[in-house]
């Protein structure tokens, strides 16, 4: 058993358990409460750690690319072989975790090799969040990421690829509803790429096989016909058209009513956007998040790491950018732990600190609730009730059952 006590302790994204404690058994959590009720129900030889700080639950990060390698020219990476990029990936899955992440939902890879990282973090043989991997996402011949392996045309080849994903063990089916701008040939960001009725194919098939829907999805159209579909969650939803943005409110109030989780995808280096983009341009995308955010959508957190530089260690740094909008912390924190969990289907095992969920925690030096920058201060994290950084942290005791105190200030 490994036994915690804190300044504080999280136990959701506004509840707070001051001079608190948390006690797990393997991969669980058993118990949590003030520091002196958990205490007398650890047993002599639990491990013991003394924590100034908060302890919280890991974060969830809704939207990633272990494939892609963040750089100028992601694609680029594609030229590697399949066990080269599976080495790159390891190294990119153990970032995340460094980071906080826990869990990370993989949504477009070649060949399943997402499939194989998640199946080795998941038999302990990597480090590495929890994958719920999507393979090779559905899109038409030519269309966005064609080079990932999933091109397909009519409802027969939508459905073959949806079930052979489904028997390599994806967690989650992505659809490339619109074109992007990874694919410098392809489609563009605000154009259509599949009919009415091939997508309603995709998500029954996906669907009859218990899989939820991810909709790559740029262009308004693209969004109100991937909501038509009954897809489970969009993905980046900036509503473009071929002169601007039109966010269609009819469409966003079924994304509300229905419960479709949104998630936005902003990237760490958020603030250079106006540069990219213009200012006008850049004002218009960030008030689309914060309408989005007040109607009551249920934004979730991704950042699309893997793409253009975009790396696997932004997670804390792309929730500064929903605070910048206006957003509560308290309601920041929940859309990387407990709303991302719910939407990913995972709302009973992780994403809260609480009895009977899974020990994915985190150890930040300072208060998240009053600033998010403590996120970027990472003191442990532990995945499925391993320490996994710092593996053998100094204050930790073995199987003695010595209870030694180790501080924010001095863990590694």
């Amino acid at each position: 058993m490994m036994l915690i006590t804190a300044d504080r302790v999280l136990t959701d994204s506004d509840t707070y358990l001051e001079d608190g404690a948390v006690l797990t058994d393997g991969e669980t959590i058993i118990a949590v409460g003030l520091r002196e009720e958990v205490v007398r129900q650890a047993p002599p030889d639990a491990e013991h750690i003394s924590f100034s700080g908060t302890v919280m639950p890991g974060l969830i990060d809704a939207h990633v690319h272990l494939i892609f390698d963040g750089s100028p020219d992601p694609v680029a990476v594609l030229q590697a072989t399949d066990e080269e990029l599976l080495g790159l990936m390891r190294q990119r899955a153990e970032r995340l975790l460094r980071t906080g992440v826990t869990t990370a939902r993989d949504l477009g890879d070649r060949n399943g090799l997402a499939f194989r990282v998640a199946r080795e973090i998941e038999a302990g043989s990597v480090s590495g969040p929890r994958i719920l991997a999507a393979g090779a996402p559905a899109t038409p011949p030519g269309g966005h990421c064609y080079f990932l392996g999933g091109e397909v045309a009519g409802e027969t080849e939508i459905r073959d690829l949806v079930r052979r994903n489904a028997a390599a063990g994806a967690a989650v089916i992505k659809v490339m509803t619109s074109g992007g701008g990874l694919t410098k040939d392809g489609p563009r960001s605000w154009q259509s790429q599949f009919s009415r009725e091939e997508l309603h194919a995709l998500v029954d098939e996906a669907h009859s096989a218990g899989l939820p829907v991810a909709a790559h999805a740029h262009g308004a159209e693209a969004i109100t016909e991937a909501v038509a579909a009954g897809v489970d969650t969009l993905e980046h939803c900036t509503w473009m058209t071929e002169t601007g943005f039109d966010l269609r409110h009819d469409v966003l109030q079924r994304i509300v009513d229905r419960n479709i989780a949104v998630s936005v995808t902003v990237s760490p280096h958020w603030r250079m956007l106006p540069k990219v983009f213009g200012e006008e341009r850049a004002g218009l995308m960030f008030d689309q998040v914060r309408q989005m955010a007040e109607a009551g959508a249920n934004v979730i957190i991704g950042t699309d790491a893997g793409v253009q530089r975009t790396g696997f260690d932004g997670l804390p740094g792309a929730l500064t950018f929903y605070a910048h909008l206006g957003i509560p912390n308290s309601v920041v924190l929940a859309m990387a732990t407990r709303r991302a969990a719910e939407a990913l289907g995972l709302g009973g095992v992780t994403g809260r600190v609480a009895p009977g969920f899974r020990a994915d925690l985190l150890l930040v030096d300072g208060d998240p609730l009053r600033d998010l920058e403590a996120l970027q201060r990472v003191r442990s994290v532990i995945s499925v009730g391993n320490a996994e950084f710092p593996r053998a942290p100094a204050g930790w005791s073995s199987s003695s059952g010595r209870s030694v105190s180790r501080t924010a200030s001095s863990a590694a």
